[in-house]
């Protein structure tokens, strides 16, 4: 494998320098000396307020809360500082009572909440032109996972922030594409794992040796001295 392209998931744990601002020492695969335009424009883009007082907010609030704050108390102080009032809670419909609690929670911050549940709409898996034996459990009605109109339902109620819940792979990302608001993850859905994705990729080489593909490397792959860009 010719590693050409930004791949920061390859860096040595004895390199990354990044950490320190230093620039010897860099692979040649380093986004740093590889996508040069791309870190000038990522620089640039701090310039525009709102998205300047927000990389503050969040700086703000990984310092003060590193290590002590749970991910419920870092979402209710970025709100804070960020002056939002209102949030919206978008979550799979087996996190209800989760929820309850967390909107609950921001209640008590003084926030307005909004919530909208995935199978919002009660719309059959049909009508996007899935088969009965698509769905997971088959000979009955089965609502779709309803992500756009989730997002909807935020904009409407005119959220300053978001948080999701659970949401399935893909349709976390049809509603990331669809709302307007700022959006959050608060949780990441695993049924398999507790709702702990990390743990398939701590236990990669054992438990879960099923995620790798047909191509898994036989050993850790030697990386180039200098990375090139692909033609």
């Amino acid at each position: 494998m010719d590693y050409r392209d930004p791949s920061c998931a390859y860096c040595p744990e004895t390199v990354r320098v990044c950490r320190h601002g230093e620039l010897q020492g860099r692979p040649g695969f380093c986004p740093t000396r590889v996508e040069p335009d791309a870190i000038t424009e990522g620089r640039q883009a701090y310039e525009d307020e709102r998205t300047r007082a927000i990389a503050v907010a969040s700086a703000q609030v990984e310092a003060e809360g590193y290590c002590r704050w749970s991910r419920v108390e870092e979402v209710c102080q970025f709100a804070h500082k960020m002056g939002f009032k209102r949030i919206g809670i978008a979550c799979c419909i087996s996190f209800v009572d989760f929820a309850q609690t967390l909107s609950t929670i921001l209640e008590s911050h003084g926030f307005e909440v909004v919530s909208s549940a995935c199978k919002v709409g009660g719309v059959p898996k049909e009508d996007l032109g899935l088969r009965d034996d698509q769905k997971v459990r088959p000979g009955g009605f089965e609502a779709m996972c309803n992500p756009v109109t989730q997002a909807k339902v935020m904009n409407d109620a005119g959220t300053d922030f978001n948080v999701l819940m659970g949401l399935c792979v893909g349709h976390d990302s049809l509603f990331l594409k669809h709302a307007d608001a700022l959006c959050t993850v608060l949780v990441a859905k695993d049924r398999v794992l507790a709702h702990n994705p990390l743990g398939a990729l701590v236990l990669a080489d054992s438990y879960f040796r099923r995620v790798w593909g047909p191509d898994k490397p036989d050993r850790k792959p030697k990386l180039p001295a200098e990375g090139r860009r692909k033609p």
